[in-house]
């Protein structure tokens, strides 16, 4: 099992470090040459130069912003996204905690996971289970008490606030015993890691009729009210289809139920529905986009079809204080996929971050977690960390317009 010193004591390339530049730093605790390292970065960057641009301002960054929130920086403008508030979910680099430490010098486990994380300048983690490689500190389950308190004392080594977790939300309903001792003990769990906020990466249900988002809604209220009991907020993350039109309307299917809608989206009616003070959100916000792409038409009961658009931001701040959490996953326009759009390193892709975040508002209660699907790679090990290098500078690079 792979030694660790005191990190009080640093010594070897942690002390060569700490005079290195913060992208010298980077390079060396990747094991990555400089040539290929400046390369690399040089490539995303010229991506995002390049990439068609609707209604977008990409920000690029080369260099850690060193602010302290006060929410200006010397005359750049306001600061989007204060220094506290920058975050990552672990998600974005599962290969990295999930790396076996005997047969890699790149960063391996979560605790050698947070020390990057953190000299990359992130101040926020969101947990997407709590299991690493067996080899790794601690063990490979870590989701039991002693797991967490494991977890807790590295995230306070490196400084770093848990502020949430993808974990275990009952499929039953109603709850079975087993499943309501279970979801307890992630709170416990929850509790001793810090966490404001306990979730799920999945839609309440993935069903378009109301009868079922009634159902959720009683089911998440139910959990909404044990967790509020402990003192967290339990959130649903979304996804495109969420965000579909409700069949709400007849006339009647052969198994009686609605074929049409009212025009009111599935998660608008989850959320008119379920308690305020119980039930909480997590905007993707390159899933709504999706979601804006696909979903801008609906037949009405009267048989007739009419156009909403889908207005992600308008939704959060419509809702406001029900989204404490957001991933910030960027993407480049792509017509051809279906999707309308495909995933890229954040600040490097065609979503407006600077209008979002300017028109939601609110930057010291929200937490935006930055979020890559593709970013742990089957050829290049080292890129998931090197991706959040960059896109934790892009994020710091955020500045309100003027006017």
């Amino acid at each position: 099992m792979t030694s660790y010193s005191d990190p009080s004591h640093p010594t070897g390339a942690d002390a060569a470090a700490l005079t290195d530049t913060p992208d010298e730093a980077l390079r060396r605790s990747l094991g990555v040459g400089r040539r290929r390292f400046l390369s690399t970065c040089t490539a995303v960057a010229a991506g995002a130069v390049a990439a068609p641009v609707f209604g977008a301002a990409p920000a690029l960054a080369h260099g850690r912003d060193h602010g302290h929130g006060h929410g200006h920086d010397h005359g750049r403008g306001q600061v989007l996204v204060p220094p506290h508030k920058r975050g990552i979910i672990l998600y974005t680099v599962r290969d990295a905690t999930a790396r076996d430490p005997l047969a890699s010098d790149l960063p391996s486990g979560f605790r050698e996971v947070f020390k990057q994380l953190a000299r990359h300048g992130y101040r926020q983690v969101e947990f997407a289970g709590y299991r690493q490689h067996a080899n790794a500190p601690g063990g490979d389950n870590l989701e039991t008490v002693e797991g967490a308190k494991l977890l807790r004392r590295w995230l306070d080594e490196y400084g770093l606030r848990a502020q949430g977790n993808h974990g275990f939300i009952p499929s039953s309903w109603p709850l079975t015993a087993a499943d309501k001792d279970t979801f307890k003990k992630h709170l416990e769990i929850a509790n001793i890691l810090g966490l404001d906020h306990m979730g799920t990466g999945g839609d309440p249900t993935g069903s378009s009729y109301r009868a079922d988002w009634d159902v959720a809604a009683d089911k998440w209220n139910a959990l909404g009210e044990i967790a509020r009991r402990e003192g967290v907020k339990l959130y649903t993350h979304n996804h495109d289809s969420a965000y579909g039109f409700l069949l709400d309307r007849g006339p009647l299917d052969d198994q009686g139920r609605p074929t049409r809608s009212s025009g009111i989206r599935k998660l608008e009616y989850f959320l008119k529905i379920t308690d305020p003070k119980l039930v909480w959100l997590e905007m993707d916000i390159f899933w709504a986009h999706v979601a804006q792409y696909k979903f801008h038409t609906y037949t009405a009961p009267d048989g007739s079809t009419r156009r909403n658009v889908f207005d992600p931001a308008g939704l959060v701040t419509r809702y406001n204080k029900r989204y404490p959490l957001f991933h910030a996953k960027d993407g480049v326009v792509d017509t051809a996929n279906g999707m309308g759009w495909d995933m890229v390193p954040f600040g490097t892709g065609d979503i407006d971050y600077t209008t979002f975040f300017s028109r939601v508002g609110l930057s010291n209660y929200r937490n935006p977690m930055v979020e890559d699907d593709n970013s742990p790679s089957a050829t290049d090990p080292a890129q998931s960390l090197r991706e959040a290098k960059i896109s934790y500078d892009n994020m710091a690079a955020l500045r309100r317009r003027r006017r």
